[in-house]
């Protein structure tokens, strides 16, 4: 689960790949099942307690505090910025990738601060904040008609 079905194993980005892997999922059950934008927040409700256990299991495994291998961080917080969609189109959802991963890279405060927190519960808070942060920057774009 840490890995996401193998995404964290990529040799080059694997915090993108598991964005990626995310966003391919979100496409493919917004299509299937017509999933409005906000039950990406729901879904990554949902598989946060069990990306933090998942993610402080990793990490006491490999001893690193925040291993490159879990991206089921990245998973949730991508999930949580598609909340901020007006609607889900191309644009939005390459927006979200693109947002998700500034913030992410980034870490503008408190993102940073929240890695502080300890095991699974820091790993997974500063990319749950740069969902936050990458939604309302959607949900600002679709407020003014960027997409």
């Amino acid at each position: 689960m840490a890995t996401f079905f193998g995404c964290g194993y990529s040799p080059v980005a694997p915090g993108s790949v598991g964005s990626a892997a995310a966003l391919a999922i979100a496409v493919v059950i917004e299509r299937w099942a017509h999933w409005p934008p906000w039950s990406f927040a729901l879904l990554a409700a949902i598989v946060t307690a069990p990306a933090i256990w998942a993610a402080g299991v990793t990490a006491r495994e490999t001893g690193r505090k925040d291993p490159s291998i879990v991206v089921i961080d990245e998973v949730i917080g991508q999930w949580l910025s598609l909340a901020g969609a007006g609607r889900l189109n191309w644009k939005s959802y390459l927006a979200a990738f693109f947002l998700f991963r500034l913030f992410d890279i980034w870490k503008p405060p408190p993102v940073r601060n929240l890695e502080a927190l300890p095991g699974g519960l820091g790993i997974n808070a500063d990319d749950l904040m740069a969902g936050v942060y990458a939604a309302a920057v959607l949900w600002l774009g679709s407020y003014l008609g960027w997409y």
